[in-house]
């Protein structure tokens, strides 16, 4: 009995610890804010990535529309740089997703992918949809 109570207890710092390294991580913003590289849009297990024809507002369009999203903060950049990226927090767990918006030559290119784990569960490929919705609105 003792030691069914002493395992509990150990699982129980176990995954208190997890869920604060999971929160309270710092965010190295060199890793995350770099360019997305890819051409053509895709869908993967992590995260999404979204390429478009659009105009030149459509970057301060989709910071507009990213910075009101729930539980999103700029981590680097600006639509002056052309390149800005947005860590978003899931509600309950607080798992960070980071969002990296650009535009240069006609393109606008989005990349959200996750932090920790291996599959979204979509939310990522969600996000950028509704930001599509915001760069297509000019």
């Amino acid at each position: 009995m003792k030691i069914a109570m002493y395992l509990t207890v150990i699982l129980c710092i176990i995954v208190i610890g997890v869920l604060a390294f999971v929160r309270l991580s710092p965010t190295d913003a060199a890793q995350w804010h770099v360019p997305v590289a890819q051409t053509d849009s895709q869908d993967m297990a992590s995260g999404a990535i979204r390429v478009m024809e659009a105009d030149p507002d459509a970057l301060a369009r989709v910071d507009a529309a990213a910075r009101d999203l729930p539980r999103t903060r700029v981590v680097a950049g600006s639509v002056e740089d052309g390149r800005i990226t947005y860590e978003t927090r899931s509600k309950w767990i607080g798992f960070p997703d980071y969002t990296t918006v650009e535009y240069a030559d006609g393109l606008l290119k989005m990349h959200a992918r996750l932090r920790f784990g291996q599959s979204d569960l979509g939310v990522n490929r969600e996000r950028l949809e509704r930001l599509l919705v915001a760069a297509q609105e000019g």
